[in-house]
């Protein structure tokens, strides 16, 4: 069973999403809260696989709040995908700089959002369709210029070519497609370069990639 947390001030919001995941048959919805404090305690209490977590949200913010969650080693486990009604909100990119492992807007097709509790469950999702590309093509266009990161020193020139796809928004298929190798040897190369590179997630991969120059916005069609 994958095991969801709710964090949503709005309580039909909250329903709806309740609704939704619970009645899948390997989803269980462990708890929900309405602002942030309340998600950390019950986080620490439950230990979910996936926090579906809005953005704005009364006494401690979503970005807080996941920023406190993927900094704790105990939660090291705990995906934290980002909630909110608009595309390109200003906190998004730096969300996932914190650690969240995606972000949907809240008006998601209900196949869409459950694709994605189940992907980032995997570790082979990053952002909702139709957003992703955009998205971090526009925040990483107004961050400062990147410089070499001294740790792609430590990659194999197949790790950063693996690297650049990824943060290029192609998925272990279509990586596995474009090397002409297996799945299994794309999504191998996936995980070795994270792990030399220490990094949570696909979704901090990709940033490393576009603040390391390895891949630039522009590049992307």
């Amino acid at each position: 069973m994958i095991r969801v947390a709710l964090a949503d001030d709005q309580i039909l919001v909250r329903a709806g999403f309740r609704a939704l995941l619970a009645a899948q048959p390997d989803i269980e919805v462990v708890g929900e809260s309405a602002d942030g404090e309340q998600v950390l305690a019950l986080v620490r209490e439950r230990h979910p696989d996936v926090v579906l977590m809005d953005i704005r949200m009364p006494v401690l913010d979503g970005l807080a709040a996941t920023r406190r969650i993927t900094e704790d080693p105990a939660l090291g486990e705990v995906k934290v995908v980002m909630l909110t009604t608009f595309e390109l909100d200003e906190y998004v990119f730096e969300a996932i700089r914190s650690g969240a492992s995606g972000f949907l807007v809240k008006d998601t097709e209900p196949e869409e959002l459950l694709r994605a509790v189940r992907a980032v469950v995997g570790g082979d999702a990053l952002l909702s369709p139709g957003v992703t590309r955009r998205l971090i093509a526009e925040f990483a266009a107004r961050s400062r210029e990147p410089a070499p990161a001294a740790a792609l020193a430590e990659l194999t020139e197949r790790e950063r070519e693996v690297m650049a796809l990824v943060g290029m928004g192609l998925s272990n298929q279509e990586i596995a497609r474009r090397l002409v190798v297996s799945p299994l040897t794309a999504k191998t190369h996936v995980s070795r370069t994270m792990v030399k590179l220490g990094v949570r997630d696909r979704a901090q991969l990709v940033v490393l990639a576009y603040e390391s120059g390895l891949v630039r916005p522009g590049w992307l069609g």
